[in-house]
């Protein structure tokens, strides 16, 4: 996926006479859109907006711990995503007094006119104890076109007209309402099929989004419930910490002392059948690849692959949901440390740790940074290293994974502290039912699709895949969408093929 920006190599004298003698690198940059049949974004909606289409600031002041109401910001929008990513970051609890009530609603989208400015989202289901942000706008977009243009404004067509009409430099960058005046193509052969087919792909690609979050959230569900029904005779009873526990743990933090953890961590330790530490699971820690210039030289880096490059995993680019969200390519001459397939990466730093991915298809040439820790074992027993990944996510879920870790700037979960973390051994047809949550192999059959009853099959297929194959055909998908908008802005004509 090219860019559409063009650098000329030299200008005229006369250009710069017409831009009033302004030596300013970017007014001579140019945005080339070769197709010509295009409407602007402000069409594409039923009416004008107005200011109910906006959020409201409701000041940190009222921003609190605990609350049924949750601020909605901007943090919220990913590249990555066409849904709202919640986390403690981008949906903040706050007052009821202040709490202005919006009526969100499934498939409403929603744009961002400041900070990462034009990003935008569909609302997956109701929000009604959340607000939008004043940087957020409610777009009243008719109902035919709503994944059209869903679509083409996660393009890059669109972000590179807007980085244009917004000036840079800036801390934060305001768009105010500039989105409408951007250009959206549309396609001049076969239209109205065309149009069809680029709704299709993006409704897809979202659904399958919606889903790996229910997934997510099913497997968390199942853990709990085995640990809860399945617990020892013996009752939890808190006691503050004896010299002797403190000295064997050799931590003075009061993390690993709380009720709370101490509670989650006995109905860990109590389930029926035990628990086991990840070296009794059979598992060697070690840290990912050194990619310091001293440790191997010179590398060179790429968003885009090439022969012989590896392809770099980086731990803030994993997703909460055990996927990855972008990688990266490393160019470099020496034998780097490749991962294997059932190894686990997972990010051990950060106010983002514990995030993990299972290396699921053996990959040649794929690494990881030494900000990750690569969890293996010699067996390579899929099964297992799904599990522990799902047990991981359930840890993190219950905020287990930050307790252990220590440390300032979100803290560090340092391989030494891992002899600590239980993981119950859950009977090997729960581990399954479990596991196949994540990753469930079946073959993603595109040649029987078809415009009519391309909805249906995906659904099939989506009803019993995994958060691994759910991701991976929505990246296929999306690979298939953004080369059909690429062949609308160039004027080129579109292979509907699935």
């Amino acid at each position: 996926m090219g860019s559409y920006i063009h650098i000329p190599n030299a200008i005229d004298l006369q250009e710069i006479v017409n831009n009033n003698f302004s030596l300013s690198s970017s007014q001579y940059v140019k945005l080339v859109m070769p197709n010509k049949n295009y409407k602007f974004v402000r069409d594409f909606l039923k009416r004008p907006l107005n200011r109910k289409d906006l959020g409201v600031e409701v000041g940190s002041l009222n921003y609190i711990d605990e609350s049924p109401y949750l601020f909605i910001r901007t943090q919220a929008f990913q590249e990555h995503s066409f849904l709202l990513d919640i986390n403690k970051e981008s949906a903040l609890p706050i007052m009821p007094s202040v709490f202005v009530q919006m009526n969100l609603k499934e498939g409403d989208v929603l744009i961002s006119k400041d900070s990462n400015i034009g990003e935008i989202i569909i609302l997956d289901k109701d929000y009604p104890n959340c607000m939008l942000s004043g940087a957020i706008y409610r777009l009243p977009v008719k109902d035919e076109w709503r994944y059209y243009l869903l679509a083409l404004i996660k393009h890059p067509i669109f972000r590179e007209q807007l980085d244009f009409m917004v000036p840079k430099g800036a801390t934060i960058r305001h768009a105010k309402t500039k989105f409408l005046d951007c250009k959206i193509p549309l396609p001049n052969n076969n239209a109205e099929k065309v149009v069809y087919f680029i709704s299709l792909l993006t409704q897809a690609i979202v659904n399958k989004e919606k889903i790996i979050h229910h997934r997510h959230i099913a497997i968390l569900q199942l853990i709990e419930k085995e640990l809860e029904e399945n617990q020892s005779n013996s009752d939890f009873c808190y006691n503050l910490p004896k010299f002797t526990e403190v000295e064997e743990l050799n931590r003075i933090d009061t993390n690993m002392y709380r009720f709370y953890f101490k509670k989650e961590v006995f109905k860990i330790v109590n389930y029926r059948n035990g628990s086991k530490n990840i070296d009794e699971l059979g598992f060697k820690m070690s840290r990912g690849q050194n990619l310091q210039v001293s440790n191997i030289g010179k590398s060179i880096y790429s968003d885009e692959k090439h022969p012989n490059f590896y392809t770099l995993v980086l731990p803030k680019f994993l997703s909460k949901y055990g996927i990855i969200d972008k990688v990266k390519y490393l160019g470099n001459q020496n034998t780097l440390k490749e991962l294997k397939e059932g190894d686990l990466i997972i990010g051990a730093e950060g106010f983002e740790k514990g995030r993990s991915i299972v290396v699921i298809e053996g990959k040649s040439k794929t690494i990881t940074n030494i900000h990750g820790i690569t969890i293996q074992q010699e067996e390579h027993n899929l099964l297992k290293a799904v599990f522990v990944k799902c047990f991981l996510d359930y840890l993190r879920s219950k905020g287990l994974i930050d307790l252990f870790a220590v440390g300032g700037n979100g803290g560090s979960l340092a391989q030494k502290y891992w002899t600590y973390i239980p993981f119950p051994n859950f009977p090997e047809p729960k581990q399954k039912e479990i596991a196949k949550l994540y990753h469930n192999p079946k073959e993603y059959k595109t040649e029987d699709f078809t415009l009519d009853n391309f909805l249906t099959k995906d659904d099939e297929f989506n009803s019993t895949a995994g958060i691994y194959e759910l991701d991976k055909t929505a990246k296929y998908l999306k690979d298939k969408l953004n080369k059909a908008i690429d062949d609308i802005v160039n004027d080129r004509e579109v292979k509907i093929e699935f």
